[in-house]
């Protein structure tokens, strides 16, 4: 483009300087007979234009001059940076809007295992916009909803975000969700032990007008008790307003049980789309007793590393046991795990190896290990591993902790000040999530619901590095590395996370769950120049790291410095 531009700039100025120069030297008189011999002059010049050039040592008129100085620069321009910068950043442009393609394609650029390099191009974006109304008040709303969320933590955090976008659709006062009690985890916590309740109501005063509790005098006024049913799962809002509000105008008070992924993943309208984000982003933010145990875990994390890891391993014996997976452990875990299947009625029968074909089964610790060293973790890296019971107990946490000695958890970091939280499940899984989240690698074993929560907040917050295993392609390869050298698993084991290292396109807008990829919620910012330079400078020093890098070898079957 700008080399057009300036050939097309030099041309028309040099035309323009020896039409000057015709018109000065030559100017046409008026009359027939002076016009026809100025013409013919005129082009017999130019049949002798060397002779008429070389003989007549007049001074060059300075249109003439900076025409053709015009149209050397031109020329000059198509070899210099000023046509190359404009190159690079259309080049640029067309890299950033198609970052999914670039790690698939032909150029195989190298992997930045701590940061994404595309992560500073976006940023959340959830402002209310001027066309969204104000939330109804609590006397001119069309009645109170009742919400009884389900589920551990992490599913009981989409009941909460889903119930106010639901209570927004119904124009209805939202009171503060009930937490599960019944649960597999047993956890009797109610909504003020883990969430910070004043600012859950305070933040989304704009958005819904919530309470703690139906008034006293519009229970007293009820003839019957709440009307009390269950939504389909991922209802539309079309149902809502359909089968939901009508008996909410009538009853004044409705109840909705079991409520976990009970509105539909994608809405039509952004502006609840956004409000969603509002709320699990922002509204959602734990009590303070969770909240200071979690930021004093991060800081001990910090003064030890300046980079850490966070794995949810989620390889507890409830996961293995619903995966119908199996890892090795003969007759006895058959055996133990089949009885933990027994409380899921409607399970069906399944093969193990084909559900790890599938890749449906969680990596063992120790291939979760052994993908993160191929992939170019250092034996030296610092790893928190948040999880509950391990099946097979230190056992199968040893290998682990050979590929990875700077090893800890939340009970090795916080011993004493632990203990009042320990009899509550949630509680624990809430400190679990703040360390996640503030780690600068998140990497999750399986595609739960701590999973997908945790991987939208943090490409909400920038596209920190989350790291999901390909257990489809691993599972087989991982069968197999005893057949290969580390060099070559490790150039496998990179070329099948491409595409699940959290890059920011991972997911076409609009698809995969909304929780997981909330595309609505995060903008690109403007690009510049800089950026551009900044990015290659960062492109090369990672080249330079990894070029660097240490081969680990075998020790006992596994990888280790």
């Amino acid at each position: 483009m700008g080399v057009a531009k300036a050939w097309r700039f030099s041309v028309i100025s040099a035309n323009l300087a020896l039409l000057q120069q015709q018109n000065g030297n030559h100017s046409p008189s008026r009359g027939d007979g002076k016009h026809h011999h100025h013409h013919h002059s005129h082009n017999d010049c130019w049949r002798r234009l060397r002779s008429c050039a070389t003989q007549q040592r007049r001074k060059i008129p300075w249109s003439l001059v900076c025409g053709l100085m015009l149209f050397i620069l031109g020329l000059i321009s198509l070899f210099t940076g000023h046509v190359a910068s404009d190159l690079e950043w259309y080049s640029q442009r067309l890299v950033t809007h198609s970052l999914g393609r670039l790690q698939d394609g032909n150029r195989r650029e190298p992997i930045d295992i701590w940061k994404s390099k595309y992560s500073k191009l976006f940023y959340g974006c959830t402002e209310r916009g001027r066309n969204f109304a104000p939330a109804k008040r609590e006397r001119s709303s069309n009645g109170y909803l009742l919400i009884a969320a389900s589920g551990g933590l992490n599913q009981q955090r989409t009941g909460i975000t889903d119930a106010v976008v639901v209570a927004r659709i119904l124009n209805a006062t939202l009171v503060v969700p009930e937490l599960d009690h019944h649960s597999y985890w047993k956890d009797d916590s109610d909504f003020v032990n883990i969430f910070d309740i004043d600012w859950f109501i305070s933040y989304l005063a704009k958005d819904v007008t919530i309470v703690k509790r139906v008034p006293d005098k519009v229970m007293r006024s009820m003839e019957k008790p709440p009307y009390t049913m269950r939504v389909p799962r991922k209802s539309p809002p079309e149902y809502y307003l359909d089968q939901v509000l009508p008996i909410l105008l009538r009853r004044r008070v409705v109840q909705l049980t079991k409520f976990d992924y009970r509105l539909a993943n994608n809405l039509d309208d952004e502006k609840l789309q956004k409000l969603r984000c509002r709320v699990n982003y922002h509204a959602l933010r734990f009590a303070k007793p969770i909240q200071d145990i979690g930021q004093r875990l991060v800081m001990k994390m910090r003064k030890m590393a300046k980079q850490f890891i966070a794995i949810h391993l989620r390889f507890e014996p409830d996961m293995l046991a619903f995966s119908g997976c199996y890892y090795g452990g003969g007759e006895k875990e058959k055996f133990e795990l089949g009885e933990i299947r027994k409380r899921w009625a409607t399970l069906p029968d399944l093969s193990a190896e084909e559900e790890r074909a599938r890749g449906k089964c969680p990596l063992t610790p120790h291939e979760v290990g052994l993908m993160l060293r191929a992939l170019g973790f250092a034996n030296d890296t610092y790893i928190y591993v948040a999880s509950g019971e391990i099946y097979g107990g230190e056992d199968t946490l040893r290998p682990l902790r050979e590929l990875f000695p700077n090893f800890y958890t939340k009970e090795m970091l916080a011993n004493e000040e632990l203990k009042p939280f320990l009899p509550f499940s949630s509680r624990l899984a809430a400190i679990d999530y703040i360390v996640c989240d503030e780690s600068d690698v998140f990497v999750t074993n399986n595609n739960g619901n701590m999973a997908k929560i945790l991987a939208g907040r943090r490409r909400y917050a920038g596209h920190k590095r989350t790291i999901r295993p390909n257990a489809k392609r691993l599972s087989a390869l991982l069968m197999e590395r005893d057949k290969m050298d580390w060099d070559t698993f490790a150039k496998k084991v990179k070329s099948c996370q491409r595409g699940f290292m959290g890059e920011p396109d991972e997911m076409r807008p609009g698809r995969g769950e909304f929780h997981e990829y909330p595309s609505p919620c995060i903008c690109e910012k403007p690009f510049s120049n800089e950026e551009s330079k900044n990015d290659e400078a960062h492109l090369l020093e990672q080249v330079t790291i990894n070029s660097k890098a240490k081969a680990p070898t075998k020790v006992h079957g596994v990888a280790s410095k």
